[in-house]
């Protein structure tokens, strides 16, 4: 849904009738924020149909598309098989294969090839996607490289952002945030601003776990570290009211704000093999980051931040302070500011890229 925001808006702003589009998700999450992001956008909002022929036909005959687009990777093979048999074009948009998916793939070849070629075109993030798509057998003509949307995604939530709820939480500093951590990683954090705090005595921490219901748990090794409360009890009694040096988020959404409001941010997800969380987001605000070395799902932004001054990798909670005492340095933010500015300037335009190829597809 990330992606495919943009994708709507522009279709909007180029005058598409919103009564021509019809949205699909596969869960109730993917529906409550296509309405919270893109509500207006679209003309209706339906549950993906199951891949099965007999419901495949009848979600087809109901609906006729003239086209179907779908986002990154959300492969339904007999869907596309029936909308070739009908000469539906079908599109693939912000196509990406991380390591897995393409081993996967060269897995089960004849099939994954067949299934590929199923579409009319197939509009992909990186050079290293599209040669993967060529490598199984693709043609040229079909597979172009038109950028990562979830970029363009970014930019807009900074634009549409309010952060003063958020500002008004952590007034004051210096404050560094740690976002969506994982179990094993929360240790490591609060030993690092435990470093810290010995040469900034004023630092305050945020930690945003990756599922808020471990939240609690966190608030209590946070206790033993410093002053600590939850997200939700500061907003209800007010900042002024309760005083922290640990704070916990309790509810989902909030991330993406705090990380506009804070001094430097450790990217949860990458000190443990989770491959990491979205490097992007905060990147966006133009603050200096660090991560572990698991960046697998965010490899290629990741690489490019770091040589740009924006990102640092760490593997221990000392590493993690040092990092965090440099983002204090006006030199540091500098660079993260610039080499992050630079990082968007060359990779947004992904959207845009992609509705031109779609419309010029259908011929519309």
């Amino acid at each position: 849904m990330q992606s495919a925001w943009p994708l709507l808006k522009i279709l909007a702003q180029e005058g598409a009738d919103p009564e021509g589009i019809l949205l699909s998700t596969t869960t109730t999450t993917g529906r409550e924020m296509a309405y919270r992001v893109a509500g207006g956008l679209f003309h209706e909002h339906l549950y993906y149909p199951w891949d099965i022929p007999w419901i495949i036909r009848r979600a087809l005959d109901t609906v006729r598309p003239r086209a179907f687009a779908v986002i990154e990777t959300e492969i339904w093979p007999l869907m596309l098989d029936e909308l070739r048999e009908r000469g539906i074009p079908a599109i693939l948009v912000n196509g990406r294969f991380s390591e897995k998916t393409a081993g996967h793939i060269r897995s089960h070849l004849s099939f994954w090839r067949r299934v590929y070629r199923s579409f009319s075109l197939l509009l992909v993030r990186s050079e290293a996607d599209r040669a993967l798509l060529l490598d199984i057998g693709l043609e040229e003509r079909k597979v172009r490289v038109t950028g990562d949307c979830k970029i363009d995604a970014i930019l807009l939530r900074k634009e549409e952002a309010d952060l003063g709820w958020a500002r008004s939480i952590v007034s004051g500093g210096p404050v560094f945030l740690a976002g969506s951590t994982h179990p094993g990683e929360e240790e490591i954090v609060l030993e690092a601003f435990r470093l810290l705090k010995a040469k900034v005595p004023e630092a305050r921490l945020i930690i945003v776990p990756r599922h808020p219901e471990r939240s609690a748990w966190v608030l209590g090794i946070a206790g033993k570290a410093g002053p600590s409360a939850l997200l939700t009890e500061v907003e209800r009694a007010g900042a002024e009211k309760t005083p922290w040096d640990i704070l916990v988020a309790d509810r989902i959404g909030v991330l993406f704000d705090l990380y506009g409001v804070v001094d430097g941010a450790f990217v949860g997800g990458s000190l443990v093999d989770r491959g990491g969380q979205n490097i992007m987001e905060p990147a966006v605000f133009g603050i200096p980051l660090s991560h572990g070395p698991f960046m697998r799902d965010f490899r290629e932004a990741s690489e490019r931040l770091g040589e740009r001054g924006v990102s640092t990798v760490v593997r221990c909670a000392g590493e993690m302070a040092g990092h965090w005492l440099k983002c204090l340095d006006p030199d540091t933010k500098k660079a993260a500011r610039e080499g992050a500015g630079l990082f968007f300037s060359v990779s947004s335009g992904a959207a845009k890229a992609s509705v031109e190829a779609i419309r010029k597809e259908i011929g519309s």
